[in-house]
């Protein structure tokens, strides 16, 4: 029998040679993919920022391109002895290398491996007091994540010197990255104070004697772009933590001479340096010796003439004539940062800060979402076990059996492949039902298909292509029952799927039923994820948000509906693309109960490519996201209403939108600590989350009494499949905070799934 709603002539063919005009339809479906292309992009990019802050951040505490080597006992023979003999400064006037001594009765007072927020301005404060000034090897990394500190060293008269950007031996390193470490690190200088220094220290250097055949051409490279090395004659060995006194006397140079003296203000815990410094001066004090910075002593060292000469040979560091010192002679190696190395550096440091900022926020982040997953998946296990029993008890009863006819509305747009097979299965039904087709303006001949299947109890009612609310609409209306089932036009029934879906109606509080959908064509790798996804992720998560009242979604591919709880919900709207998700909240609302139905079985073609799938979800996640928005008043309201506010908002919004969103922080963490950090910690902790997933699974297929060889698909779902997911949630919260608007979209079907196929 056919009911036309809406009389429409049939197309006319297209003229010979001439081009057929785009629908309406097609149209807008192209003018949608437009507009998504941008977001798309926009939640790549924001993927890729992520990506590059925790790089950032991993680069600065050596994770990322850390060495950890140190070379000893190498040979130096090709190593000048003058050089080897010579004093702790090192310089390269006229291409020739030079070593300048400490004047007698001299201190220059340097402090490695800073700065420190917690030690350098304790060392800090203690120079200020004794009015002693000191030198001070900075590590890049360090300067970029405290600059305040590198500014009122500066501020205070002290001088700073490079010590590399992640504290690396550079005798190992390539050229490219002994130029990168040290430029790197006079960017975060300009940055932080906005200077540049001439001074250099390299990490785990000591006294010029320790200069080796591998080290020596690093000096050599620098001293000819203008920089001077600095080395030590006496080693407080403050890091051993030898105590106060051996501190202060293995830092005591003999006989009065004069020194470059090592301490250090970061790398370790400091409180002995601290304690040691203030009785360090005040000794060398008492004996009669000054302080002074490295420009200080070499000026000390230097006649006028020599004076003379470094200031016309000056270079700026990497090559170019040397801007204005920023410092007196005391600060004679600091130059004032210009034009773009001033601006990089502060871009630097304005990136460093947002990585300081952003990681250990990710970190709590990862730590609540870690949380939330196994804090539902320990819910759906004990909810979901509590379900299943309650509902296969031998006396569970919904009340007398319910075995009046309902009616079955089926929308359909160009199903061609799928309707017979769909229609076939609710001829065999063991519950009386009429059928209606609602062709929603389909041109591939779908109702000629369904009329011409000649099936007892079908009805098939055209109009006009108005989207799936629309059709499933007018179906309610030319519906004669009062239990109204609706499918999708994919969608095939087993011979009871009715029976069962409709005995929860007993009750008379019961305002709609969610069927058990499931994948019929899943022996593809697609189609085995997502039946993975839909026993573990859909069916066991409505025993759980069945037991707490709280549905959030009766699947489009089998629900039932009061016909009067539909009516007084307004029907289906199409305000969001996700209706069922709509219709759902909205029966909740009007304290209707919604149920789960295990037994009533569905066999749905799911997406078989990629790119169907991505359009798929992308439209489901959008649309529940329009659902949730939509029916926001509810978490103020009152009665029904305010219940399902409450407590079932706060449970979808936490499992269904924000956890999954920042759910890949745990791959995103796991794969960084695998290849930065420890590989087998980070991956015995990834193996344990799996396990975790596995055993819900594993649960979930018993439940549904699946096989369980699908399991073996899980690891590689975890890698890819997942992440895809993540992707299009993502996407789909950069269009919902972009104002974007999505229309229904018709996904390409196979036909594949023809009968049920057992739960094989």
């Amino acid at each position: 029998m056919t009911t036309p709603t809406t009389p429409t002539a049939p197309p006319s063919p297209p003229a010979r040679g001439r081009r057929r005009a785009p629908s309406r339809i097609g149209r807008a479906a192209s003018r949608a993919a437009a507009l998504q292309r941008p977001r798309v992009l926009l939640a790549l990019l924001l993927l890729l920022a992520l990506t590059c802050v925790m790089l950032l951040d991993g680069y600065l505490r050596a994770e990322v391109g850390g060495d950890e080597r140190v070379r000893t006992g190498a040979s130096a023979s090709d190593v000048p002895d003058d050089v080897l003999d010579g004093g702790p400064i090192l310089t390269f006037p006229g291409g020739q290398a030079t070593t300048v001594s400490v004047p007698d009765k001299t201190i220059v007072l340097t402090f490695d491996d800073g700065p420190d927020p917690t030690w350098t301005p304790q060392v800090l404060d203690i120079l200020d007091e004794y009015d002693v000034p000191g030198t001070f090897f900075l590590v890049g990394s360090m300067i970029a994540r405290h600059p305040g500190i590198v500014r009122d060293l500066v501020e205070q008269g002290n001088e700073v010197g490079v010590h590399t950007f992640t504290h690396v031996d550079l005798s190992y390193q390539s050229e490219a990255r002994v130029t990168r470490e040290i430029e790197q690190t006079q960017l975060a200088l300009a940055g932080a104070a906005g200077i540049t220094t001439t001074l250099f220290r390299a990490p785990y250097s000591s006294e010029t004697n320790a200069i080796d055949d591998y080290s020596w051409p690093v000096y050599q490279n620098l001293g000819e772009d203008g920089y001077t090395s600095v080395f030590i004659d006496t080693d407080s060995d403050d890091w051993k933590r030898p105590g106060v006194s051996k501190i202060v006397e293995w830092a005591t140079p003999e006989d009065d001479e004069g020194a470059s003296v090592l301490f250090h203000d970061a790398g370790g815990e400091r409180s002995q340096t601290i304690a040691a410094l203030p009785k360090y001066i005040e000794k060398m004090k008492a004996k009669g010796y000054t302080f002074t910075t490295v420009s200080g002593a070499m000026a000390d060292q230097q006649s006028p003439q020599q004076q003379q000469q470094q200031e016309q040979e000056s270079q700026q560091p990497g090559g170019g004539r040397q801007p204005e010192q920023s410092g007196g002679g005391l600060q004679a190696a600091h130059h004032k940062a210009t034009g773009a190395t001033l601006y990089e550096g502060k871009a630097l440091v304005a990136a460093v800060a947002v990585a300081e900022w952003t990681v250990p926020a990710l970190s709590v982040g990862l730590v609540i979402v870690g949380v939330a997953v196994m804090g539902r998946f320990a819910m759906m296990l004990v909810l979901a076990r509590r379900h299943h029993r309650q509902r296969n008890r031998r006396r569970f009863s919904w009340g007398p059996p319910v075995t009046g006819p309902v009616s079955v509305v089926v929308p359909a747009y160009n199903e061609k492949e799928c309707i017979e097979a769909t229609l076939r299965s609710l001829a065999r039904s063991t519950h009386p039902v009429e059928i209606i087709v609602v062709d929603d303006g389909s041109t591939d001949g779908t109702a000629e298909i369904a009329e011409s299947l000649g099936l007892p109890g079908v009805r098939v009612v055209r109009q006009a292509n108005a989207g799936k609310p629309a059709a499933l609409n007018n179906g309610v209306r030319h519906a004669r029952y009062d239990i109204v089932v609706m499918m999708d036009g994919d969608t095939v029934f087993e011979p009871d799927t009715v029976r069962h879906l409709v005995q929860p109606f007993a009750d008379p509080a019961v305002g709609a039923v969610a069927g058990n959908a499931k994948v019929g064509n899943r022996r593809t790798l697609i189609g085995a994820w997502q039946h993975i996804e839909y026993v573990m992720g859909f069916n066991l998560d409505r025993r759980m948000y069945d037991l707490l009242r709280c549905m959030p979604t009766i699947p489009g591919a089998i629900g039932a509906f009061r016909r009067e709880a539909v009516l007084q919900a307004g029907g289906m709207s199409d305000d969001t693309l996700a209706e069922d998700t709509d219709i759902t909240i909205a029966l909740h609302r009007a304290g209707w109960r919604v149920v789960y139905e295990e037994h009533a079985r569905a066999w749905t073609e799911a997406p078989g490519s990629l790119g169907q799938l991505w359009s798929q979800r992308y439209r489901w996640s959008y649309g529940t996201m329009q659902a949730l928005w939509k029916h926001r008043r509810s978490l103020t309201d009152k009665g029904p209403s305010g219940r399902f506010g409450r407590v079932g908002m706060p449970l979808v919004v936490l499992f269904q939108v924000v956890t999954p969103v920042f759910a890949p922080l745990i791959d995103v963490f796991t794969v960084y600590s695998m290849v930065f950090v420890d590989f087998r910690a980070a991956l015995l902790a990834w193996l344990a989350v799996l396990g975790v997933q596995l055993v819900c699974a594993a649960y979930a297929f018993r439940l549904d009494r699946e096989k369980y060889r699908y399991l073996l698909m899980m690891p590689l779902q975890q890698l890819a499949y997942r992440q895809m997911m993540y992707l299009v949630l993502i996407h789909s919260c950069v269009t919902a905070l972009t104002g974007g608007r999505l229309r229904w979209q018709k996904l390409k079907r196979t036909g594949e799934v023809g009968t049920p196929v057992g739960n094989g």
